[in-house]
């Protein structure tokens, strides 16, 4: 039988160069399907997925409300988890309460740090979307008074001067109970549902050949992380690449559909119609 290539857009962040790497350089072997990579910035991927770009895609979940006329979504290969959320920074002596009219960079309006932005601010709109890797410079230079960091900024932010005004993560799960839902990889549905088992477990086995192969994984995510040390790369690893990554199991797909039920209820978000995950 001959094999299907899936295009597959996916970020170059250690997360997900770590967990896709096998997919990528045939480190799992299946006899359906291989994949063609391309690795873009989350936000280009969620306005490509807009289009139905990809086959397969990591898009934030903020995102997937948008999206599920083309995608469903796979439980794996996500990011999720506690203590893991978007931190809003500032250069200046800004409270909580100050952000809710305070101008702020975004990375990206289809993001989950931006939901969550709007969530806790009643809807701020002085904002301004820029990549997410810019933004703690212009929030340091005082071209902007505070701004939304993601990725491995939480663990690199004071290294600019800059201070912690809210942990976006930390109030979400105060307010919940829930583990915070960042990420997901969808696929189209007009692949059908054995393919999208199929898929979902080798997102898996990706995933486990990745833990038990370090070595042979870690050029690939070194060779895509920029300018981040080894320290931070292992520590975004570790925090982004968890159980709720291999599935998100009951507890993950109740936080899914709670964010996008009360980003619906604050009029950010479209009312998601069913179904939105795969096996739905």
């Amino acid at each position: 039988m001959r094999k299907k290539t899936l295009t597959f857009g996916f970020s170059p962040c250690p997360n997900d160069t770590y967990m896709f790497c096998a997919l990528a350089h045939g480190g799992v072997d299946d006899s359906h399907f291989d994949f063609a990579v391309d690795l873009q910035d989350v936000e280009t991927l969620n306005k490509r997925a807009n289009d139905a770009y990809y086959d397969l895609t990591k898009v934030s979940i903020h995102a997937v409300a948008h999206l599920s006329r083309h995608y469903v979504l796979l439980n794996s290969g996500g990011a999720m988890g506690m203590g893991c959320g978007p931190l809003v920074v500032s250069s200046r002596n800004l409270s909580p309460s100050d952000l809710t009219c305070t101008l702020t960079a975004i990375p990206g309006k289809f993001t989950t740090a931006n939901l969550l932005y709007q969530l806790f601010t009643g809807g701020n709109s002085r904002v301004l979307p820029m990549t997410y890797d810019t933004i703690m410079e212009k929030v340091t230079s005082g071209e902007v008074p505070a701004g939304v960091i993601i990725h491995e900024g939480r663990f690199t932010y004071h290294l600019h001067g800059l201070r912690k005004v809210v942990d976006l993560g930390e109030w979400w799960e105060k307010e919940y109970g829930l583990p915070l839902p960042l990420g997901g990889i969808l696929m189209k549905k007009s692949f059908g549902r054995d393919a999208h088992k199929r898929v979902e477990s080798l997102i898996r086995q990706s995933i486990r050949y990745a833990r038990s192969h370090e070595k042979k994984v870690w050029k690939y995510v070194k060779k895509n992380a920029q300018e981040m040390s080894d320290d931070v790369i292992k520590k975004h690893i570790e925090l982004y690449v968890n159980d709720y990554s291999e599935d998100f199991g009951p507890t993950g797909r109740k936080a899914i559909v709670t964010l996008l039920e009360v980003g619906a209820e604050a009029g950010i978000l479209p009312k998601v119609p069913e179904p939105i995950f795969q096996d739905d």
